[in-house]
């Protein structure tokens, strides 16, 4: 089956992304499964990578080379996780157009996905996202989505598909997205009105400043999600001199942590990084960012591996409480520390320390609202 996914596909040419002769033994560049001459044996892989340099949707002309210059730094790495098996089946062709473009890595992202594959996506500009979320779609699977983003893209008055590709993903009919979290968006750049929108279609926004004075919030929110959408302008200028978008931002030790929690998520099956302008960059500096964002996605899926299921109660702190007359169970995991909630229909979802502390008050947690108040 993977040979078909050859035909929407180029091979990495591993003379070029190398510098040196080759890697050093322990470096990721001497481990990975490539598409270089021959399509890689994916039966065995557990993360697979996949370039996509389309960037017309931003209004650029030309295929980005940033996949190929991320990848150098990235294989340069040392691979720290055994446990976890990695591939790279190359780069998406691109088409005669952008659409074109995004159904083929649609394809691409449906077939890994469906074989169980956790998939990385290298862009290209954000509106790759389509593509992520459209996999799901094709076989109408309700999913939950989260997008770190310094704007929110739904700017309806502008041409320029990278700008606007949200409101899609929000609001296509029929849709499948059961929840989106919006993260470390800078209110300065966004309109108020849209977050009263956002709001009212019971989506989470959290502001920059919340995030980084709470980070570990962001866990529970990203462990419920299916699709993870990273956009560089996210990232202060200072950690990612290729972003010219805003001078405050994450921090490059966030942005890292924000990917390990991807990598932690047992649902997790896409992941695309997107908006890296080699051009504007300086001694690759931004590509390196992202490169050590990947390991620490690597880092959480390890760590993810080795969780045990909520059913498995040996493995769990288990306490009992009540809040407005409302009893339930919290779960804490004796392996990661992660919390889990119960809800009215006995579903366990995703929470944190400070959920229970709440709970344990007498006071409804806003996370267990939000959860009732969602289809």
């Amino acid at each position: 089956m993977f040979d078909v996914l050859s035909d929407f596909l180029e091979p990495v040419s591993l003379n070029e992304i190398s510098q040196d002769a080759g890697y050093r033994e322990g470096q990721i560049g001497r481990i990975i499964k490539v598409y270089d001459e021959v399509f890689p044996d994916l039966e065995e892989a557990d993360i697979v990578l996949v370039g996509c340099g389309e960037q017309r949707g931003a209004a650029i002309v030309g295929n980005s080379a940033s996949p190929n210059i991320i990848r150098n730094e990235f294989y340069n790495l040392f691979y720290w996780h055994q446990d976890v098996k990695l591939a790279d089946v190359g780069n998406v062709r691109i088409g005669s157009s952008f659409t074109d473009t995004y159904a083929a890595l649609k394809i691409v992202l449906h077939d890994l996905m469906n074989e169980g594959k956790t998939v990385i996506v290298l862009g290209g500009s954000h509106d790759l996202s389509l593509s992520q979320y459209y996999a799901f779609a094709d076989d109408k699977k309700l999913i939950e989505a989260a997008g770190v983003d310094a704007l929110i893209d739904v700017n309806i008055d502008s041409p320029f598909r990278n700008d606007n590709f949200l409101m899609e993903l929000l609001t296509s009919d029929p849709n499948y997205l059961r929840q989106y979290n919006h993260i470390a968006f800078q209110s300065y750049l966004v309109h108020p009105r849209m977050l009263e929108t956002m709001d009212k279609l019971r989506f989470d926004c959290f502001r920059v400043g919340s995030v980084k004075e709470q980070i570990d919030e962001m866990e529970p929110v990203i462990r419920n999600c299916n699709m993870f959408s990273f956009d560089i302008s996210a990232l202060a200028h200072a950690f990612a001199p290729s972003n010219g978008l805003s001078p405050n931002g994450l921090t490059g030790e966030e942005a890292c942590t924000l990917m390990q929690y991807a990598g932690m998520s047992p649902h997790m099956q896409s992941i695309g990084i997107y908006g890296y302008r080699p051009e504007n960059d300086r001694e690759q500096l931004t590509a390196k960012q992202i490169s050590q964002m990947l390991w620490y996605l690597l880092d959480g899926k390890s760590r993810g591996m080795r969780e045990s299921r909520v059913d498995e109660r040996n493995s769990f702190n288990e306490y009992h409480t009540a809040f407005a007359e409302v009893a339930t169970t919290f779960l804490q995991s004796k392996k990661t520390g992660r919390w889990w909630m119960q809800l009215p229909d006995k579903k366990f979802i995703a929470c944190s320390y400070k959920d229970y502390l709440l709970a344990a008050s007498n006071e409804i947690p806003e996370r267990w609202l939000r959860a009732q108040e969602r289809p």
